[in-house]
């Protein structure tokens, strides 16, 4: 196999009550130094990139779910992901609040379209468990609807599976004093204040109907087709190399990296005369 760095395939179970997500890890914990945490992260991109021919090659369809807490590092691990990756190969798919014909749809329909086909890997920043959890805590939708999708759920999951798809889901869990410092260093830098919503704010004073309402889900979709796997997300550098090593241990493949080509020379064509610099309209030298 062309992988170089393995990790426990054994699922990982936090136990997490219903007060929150705090995870009982050690208080003394550090963070990754940056040197380190980078020649890792560059390790496993390289492994990545290897993961996408493979892929492509054989065909396969790929869905990974990111779900989580607001500001648990969904988007920061599915970054480090995609930015070495063929977009072509592997997108994500973020979709915004759905429209009054969406909401009349059955509801996996809105997202039917956006799942690969075959050489493609998806990533969702949030999924169809947005019911279970968004829409449920904050009474978008009915009960009977919420009780319509964790019986269908696992059908539809089911379905996706025996279909040729690898469906891998994994729940960002972070702390709510970790969480809050998110928060405030969001509201405090203009160019990450985008990331809050008056939704995530909302979201701040109804953590334990959140806990519940994610207890609630695991006990229906945590599936043996389809099952959730749990990052500790309470440090963001551990958080994203973990979750890329454990997705890499998910699908065996081999390296199938090309060999490097050889440029071929420049035509030259001496008739050629390249219009004068003044000519051409540059952009401002700002820098």
């Amino acid at each position: 196999m062309g992988k170089s760095k393995k990790s426990d395939k054994s699922k990982t179970k936090a136990s997490v009550s219903t007060t929150g997500d705090q995870l009982h890890h050690p208080e003394e914990r550090e963070k990754l130094r940056r040197k380190f945490y980078e020649k890792e992260l560059t390790e496993l991109q390289e492994e990545l990139v290897k993961l996408q021919y493979w892929i492509k090659e054989q065909g396969l369809k790929v869905v990974v779910i990111f779900e989580g807490r607001d500001a648990a590092g969904k988007g920061g691990v599915i970054k480090r992901i995609t930015e070495r990756l063929n977009p072509r190969i592997c997108r994500v798919v973020a979709l915004g609040v759905p429209t009054e014909r969406e909401k009349s749809q059955w509801y996996f329909q809105r997202y039917v379209p956006h799942l690969p086909a075959a050489g493609e890997m998806v990533l969702f920043d949030r999924s169809w468990y947005n019911r279970a959890g968004v829409e449920r805590v904050m009474g978008f939708c009915t009960e009977d609807e919420y009780q319509d999708f964790l019986r269908s759920c696992p059908e539809f999951e089911r379905m996706l599976v025996r279909s040729g798809v690898i469906v891998i889901k994994y729940w960002f869990s972070v702390s709510d004093g970790i969480q809050e410092e998110r928060f405030q260093q969001r509201l405090g830098d203009p160019r990450k204040r985008w990331k809050l919503s008056p939704m995530d704010l909302e979201s701040r004073g109804r953590w334990v109907e959140y806990s519940r309402a994610k207890d609630e889900m695991f006990k229906f979709t945590d599936l043996k087709h389809a099952p959730w796997y749990v990052v500790d997300a309470d440090f963001k550098r551990r958080a994203r190399l973990n979750c890329i090593a454990h997705l890499l241990s998910l699908i065996p493949y081999k390296d199938l990296t090309p060999e490097p080509m050889d440029l071929p020379p420049r035509s030259l064509d001496n008739d050629y005369i390249r219009p004068p610099a003044t000519e051409i309209p540059w952009i401002p030298e700002k820098y």
